[in-house]
């Protein structure tokens, strides 16, 4: 049990004095002195009270160790994404911060996929993950970085590194924008999202590539949705045509297939003349 560690953390954490928050809560400060010491323990209807005054549910204030937290995931709780309070699949994200207290963006390999599917919300799995830095991100969010294999999301190539911020409230999805998303049963698929939560209660996923066809995951079945912020490949894109290039190209293609269906036709023309003669002898 986590709350007197817990209430006294987030009243330091806001600045607040034990007599600003006693008289705000209407309650003696030796009381709320008793409960931050662990020699008083509150009721229901206490804890109710702290629950409301901090936003945080109580099986948070009680369960969790909020001195274990990252800044970005204290901003989460303090931001109302509390799975207590929501009662929904969103979650405190289990991440990793470097020996100045910022975010690291974990790597998940593909040899570590298959772990990630069930280690992903363990702190533990997490931490052994390699970890880098990328200076022109914000230090603000959230990032991490899977390694993709296949050609669904061509013209992005085979084996890129693709980097995406978390997506802390999957309302914020925006319908034909590109995310990392996270199932147990497809693991991590990287796709453009079209957002039917509201009519069908599903995401329908899309490929860059057109010779996939979309399918639908229903929102109870996501995990983790990472907005795409960039990608890291060791290979070229093939190169792209300029316009006028191009027009100039599909034209001698044309002129080309005008001369062989003229030639086409000339032999075609010149063996009915000569079987024609052949029958007058």
């Amino acid at each position: 049990m986590h709350f007197n560690t817990n209430i006294k953390f987030l009243r330091k954490r806001r600045g607040r004095t034990q007599d600003d928050v006693a008289h705000a809560l209407n309650m003696k400060r030796s009381t709320l002195s008793g409960y931050e010491n662990g020699v008083a323990y509150p009721n229901i209807a206490t804890l109710l009270v702290f629950s409301k005054f901090f936003n945080i549910s109580i099986d948070t204030l009680i369960r969790i160790n909020l001195n274990e937290l990252s800044e970005s995931q204290l901003r989460q709780l303090e931001g109302g994404y509390d799975v207590y309070i929501k009662g929904s699949k969103l979650r405190v994200l289990a991440t990793t911060v470097d020996s100045e207290d910022d975010e690291n963006i974990e790597l998940v390999p593909e040899k570590a996929k298959a772990g990630y599917r069930t280690g992903y919300a363990d702190p533990e799995f997490i931490s052994e993950l390699p970890t880098f830095k990328l200076p022109f991100l914000s230090r603000e969010r959230k990032y991490r970085t899977f390694h993709l294999k296949g050609d669904s999301m061509l013209p992005i190539p085979d084996g890129s590194w693709v980097t995406g911020e978390y997506v802390q409230d999957w309302k914020d999805i925006v319908s034909g924008h590109a995310y990392i998303v996270f199932t147990i049963d497809d693991g991590i698929v990287f796709k453009v999202i079209e957002d039917l939560v509201k009519e069908r209660q599903v995401l329908r996923l899309y490929s860059l590539n057109p010779i996939y066809e979309p399918y639908d995951v229903h929102i109870n079945e996501v995990k983790e949705i990472w907005k795409f912020v960039n990608y890291i490949s060791n290979e070229v894109p093939d190169p792209v045509i300029p316009q006028s290039h191009l027009m100039l190209t599909v034209a001698g293609l044309k002129k080309d297939l005008e001369k062989l269906k003229y030639r086409l036709k000339e032999t075609d023309n010149s063996g009915r003349v000569k079987k024609s003669k052949s029958r007058k002898v």
